[in-house]
C-alpha cells in the first residue's frame, strides 16, 4: 500500500503564506520520504512549486449553512451550551478556521472557549477562550493580517472575521468545539449567532509518523507578584534563576512552538518591557538555552515601541498609550516562529520576565501555539470566567452592567422576533428586527471601546425605537 508523504511547506510570495501538502513515500520510507525531483533545477529551489503538486486528498468543510437551502447560515449557542463545529474521521488536516459574530457582546471573546480534541483523546489538545486563540486582545477585536492570524474589518466597527490557518493534522478522528460558559447570554451579541468554516482535508493513506498535533494553551498572572525594588544600595536587582518569570508555556514530551500572543495591561505605568524572555529547555537550570535581551525584542520591534504595526511573522497590534503616558493601559504583541521553531525533545518551560528582574506588577495573559507528539502534559485548570474577563474599575463594572442588561433585552426581543414565541410582524418590522439603525451600532460600538456610559445612552435610543415602532434609518 502507498503512504501519503506529508510535507508542509511556507510560501512566501509577495506576502501571501500557503501551506502545502504534497509527496507520496513507501510504507517503508513513510517519514523520510521527499519529492523526487533533479538536483539543481528550478525545482529545487522554488518552494512555490508546491502549489502546482497534486495532492491525493479530498477537500472538505463543515460551516453554519442552514440545511433546508434557507439564508439562516448561522448557529445559536445558548448559555451553558457546547456546540460542535467538526466531528470527522481520519486521516486528514484542518488547513482553515473562520468564525464571524454580528454586534458581539465583549465578553463573548473571553467567556466562550475554543476545545480540539485529537484521535480520541480524553482531554483537549486546544482549551483557549475563543477571542484569545484568534488574537483578540483583552475582549476588544483589533484588524491586522499576518502569516497565521488575520482579524478583517466586517459592516460595522465592532464585527470582525477571524482567521487561523495553522495546519491541524490528525490520524483518526477530530473534535473541534465551542463551549459557551456565560450562564445569561448567548454567544454571538445581538443576532445571538456564530458564523463559521472549519476546512478540512482528508487522505486515503495514513499520516506518516512524524507529525505532532497542534495545541494551544491559555494562561494568565493577574497581577503579577513584584519582587522587589529595581535598585537597592547594592546597585540594580540581578535575576539569576528565571524562578519568578511569567509562565507562557510548560510542556512535556517531543515538539516545537511555533506561536505566542502576548497582552500585557500595563497598570503601572512607564515601560513595562525590559523584561528578558527566558525559554528553559530539556531539563535546563540556569542558564536557560534561550536568553532574550527584552519584551519588544521577541516581537521584532524596535527599542520600547508606542507605535502598533501588524508583520508577517510578529507584531504589536494594540499599544493604547492610555492616560496620555507612552505604553499606559493595554498592549498586545504576536510573535510566530515559522522560520525558526522553538524544538524540545523532553520538555520545554517558556518565560518572560515582568518587567526587568521581575519587579512590575501587571496584568499579564498569553496563548502559546506548538506542536507535539502525544500525550501532552496536563494543561492548568482554566480559570473561572469572571477571572479571565479584563480588568475594569468599580464604576466601569456598573456601568458594564446596565449597558448589558440593555443588550440583553434587545437581544431576548430579536430573538422572540424572529425565532417563535413572539408576536406576528409584518415583514418591514421583522427587518427591523434585525437592524434598528445607528443606534444599536453605535451602542456596541462603544462597548466594545469601553465607554459603557455611551453604550447605555445608544442602546436606550434603540430599545426606545423599537418598542414604538420605529423603523430603522440606513
Amino acid at each position: 500500500m502507498r503512504r501519503l508523504g506529508i510535507f508542509v511547506h511556507i510560501i512566501a510570495m509577495a506576502g501571501v503564506f500557503v501551506w502545502c501538502f504534497g509527496g507520496a513515500a513507501s510504507a517503508e520510507d513513510a517519514t523520510t520520504a521527499a519529492p523526487v525531483v533533479e538536483q539543481n533545477t528550478p525545482v529545487t529551489v522554488a518552494p512555490s512549486v508546491n502549489l502546482a503538486r497534486v495532492v491525493p486528498a479530498r477537500t472538505k468543510r463543515s460551516s453554519t449553512w442552514q440545511r433546508d437551502g434557507g439564508n439562516k447560515d448561522f448557529f445559536h449557542i445558548g448559555p451553558g451550551e457546547t456546540h460542535v463545529m467538526l466531528d470527522v474521521d481520519g486521516p486528514g488536516t484542518i488547513t482553515h478556521i473562520y468564525m464571524t459574530l454580528v454586534h458581539p457582546d465583549p465578553l463573548d471573546y473571553r467567556d466562550t472557549v475554543i476545545r480540539m480534541y485529537w484521535d480520541g483523546e480524553e482531554t483537549p489538545s486546544v482549551e483557549v477562550p475563543v477571542g484569545d486563540f484568534f488574537c483578540v486582545p483583552f475582549c476588544r477585536a483589533k484588524r491586522f493580517s499576518s502569516a497565521m492570524m488575520a482579524v478583517n474589518s466586517g459592516d460595522f466597527e465592532s464585527d470582525s472575521g477571524y482567521n487561523c490557518y495553522f495546519p491541524m493534522p490528525f490520524a483518526s478522528h477530530a473534535r473541534v468545539e465551542l463551549y459557551n460558559e456565560s450562564d445569561e447570554r448567548y454567544f454571538g451579541g445581538a443576532y445571538a449567532g456564530v458564523w463559521y468554516h472549519v476546512e478540512y482535508e482528508l487522505y486515503d493513506a495514513p499520516l506518516p509518523g512524524d507529525l505532532g498535533r497542534f495545541h494551544a494553551q491559555w494562561r494568565r498572572e493577574n497581577p503579577t507578584a513584584s519582587v522587589g525594588e529595581y535598585a537597592d544600595e547594592q546597585g540594580p536587582r540581578l535575576n539569576t534563576t528565571g524562578a519568578d518569570n511569567y509562565v507562557m508555556l510548560e510542556a512535556k514530551g517531543e515538539g516545537h512552538v511555533v506561536g505566542l500572543f502576548l497582552q500585557v495591561d500595563n497598570l503601572e505605568g512607564g515601560w513595562y518591557g525590559e523584561g528578558d524572555d527566558m525559554i528553559f529547555i530539556d531539563g535546563d537550570t540556569w542558564p536557560p538555552s534561550m536568553h532574550g535581551t527584552g519584551s519588544e525584542e521577541v516581537f521584532g520591534g524596535g527599542a520600547c515601541p508606542k507605535y502598533e504595526y501588524a508583520g508577517i511573522y510578529s507584531g504589536f497590534l494594540l499599544i493604547e498609550n492610555a492616560h496620555d503616558q507612552d505604553w499606559g493601559g493595554r498592549n498586545a504583541m504576536y510573535r510566530w516562529y515559522v522560520q525558526d521553531p522553538i524544538r524540545f525533545r523532553e520538555d520545554i518551560r517558556m518565560t518572560i520576565e515582568h518587567n526587568h528582574a521581575n519587579v512590575g506588577e501587571n496584568d499579564y495573559s498569553s496563548v502559546a501555539y506548538w506542536y507535539q507528539k502525544e500525550p501532552h502534559a496536563s494543561f492548568p485548570k482554566l480559570l473561572p470566567i469572571e477571572q479571565r474577563r479584563p480588568r475594569m474599575s468599580e464604576s466601569q463594572k456598573q456601568a458594564y452592567a446596565k449597558a448589558l442588561e440593555l443588550y440583553k433585552e434587545f437581544v431576548h426581543i430579536r430573538l422572540k422576533a424572529l425565532y417563535g414565541g413572539g408576536e406576528e410582524l409584518p415583514r418591514e418590522m421583522r427587518y427591523a428586527a434585525w437592524r434598528v439603525g445607528n443606534h444599536l451600532n453605535e451602542g456596541v460600538k462603544r462597548m466594545h471601546v469601553g465607554d459603557f456610559d455611551g453604550a447605555i445612552m445608544f442602546l436606550e435610543k434603540a430599545l426606545e425605537r423599537w418598542k414604538n415602532r420605529e423603523l430603522p434609518r440606513f
